[in-house]
C-alpha cells in the first residue's frame, strides 16, 4: 500500500490531536504537518504538498474556504476536505466553490473521517449523509422550479366524465 501523507488545519489543538491518532491508527497513514490558521496552512501545505489536506472552516486570520481557494488557486494537488459544524446552504455552496473535494461536519467525524480521506485519496468526492441530502435537495428544488417555468411540447390529458 502507499503511504498517505495527510495534513491538519484547525485551531483547537485537542481537536488535531484527536483528528491525528485517528488518521494515523490506518496502517501506512501519517500526519506530516499541522497549523492553527489558515495563512500558516496555505503556507504549509504548499511546502509539503501533502496528499490530502483537512481544513476547518472557522479558523482565525484566513478561514478554511479561503485557504482552500488559495491552495487550489496555487495549483496544488492535494485534495481537501472541508470540517465544519455548519451545515446551512451558504456554507455547503461556498464549500462546493471553493475546490474542496470533501465535506465533513465535525459531528460525524469519528463515523466518517477515515471513509472521507479514504474516497477523496481515490479522487473521488464525500459529503457526510447530511450535506449530501442538503445538496440532492437543493438541487432537486431548483429543477422543479425550473421546469415550472419551461414550456411543454406534450399537453397533460385531462380525464373527461
Amino acid at each position: 500500500m502507499v503511504p498517505l501523507r495527510i495534513f491538519l488545519a484547525d485551531d483547537h489543538e485537542i481537536v488535531r490531536f484527536g483528528l491525528r491518532n485517528l488518521l494515523e491508527s490506518q496502517f501506512g497513514w501519517s500526519v506530516v504537518g499541522e497549523a492553527a490558521d489558515g495563512k500558516n496552512a496555505v503556507e504549509q501545505v504548499l511546502l509539503l504538498e501533502p496528499d490530502v489536506t483537512l481544513l476547518d472552516i472557522g479558523m482565525p486570520g484566513m478561514n478554511g474556504l479561503e485557504a482552500a481557494r488559495e491552495i487550489v488557486g496555487q495549483g496544488s494537488r492535494t485534495k481537501i476536505i472541508i470540517l465544519s459544524i455548519h451545515e446551512s446552504e451558504e456554507v455547503i455552496r461556498q464549500v462546493l466553490d471553493s475546490g474542496a473535494r470533501g465535506y465533513l461536519l465535525k459531528s460525524d467525524a469519528m463515523r466518517d473521517l477515515i471513509a472521507a480521506v479514504d474516497a477523496v485519496r481515490s479522487n473521488k468526492t464525500f459529503f457526510t449523509h447530511k450535506i449530501a441530502q442538503a445538496v440532492l435537495d437543493r438541487h432537486l428544488k431548483r429543477m422543479n422550479d425550473n421546469a415550472k417555468h419551461r414550456p411543454t411540447l406534450v399537453r397533460k390529458k385531462h380525464a373527461s366524465s
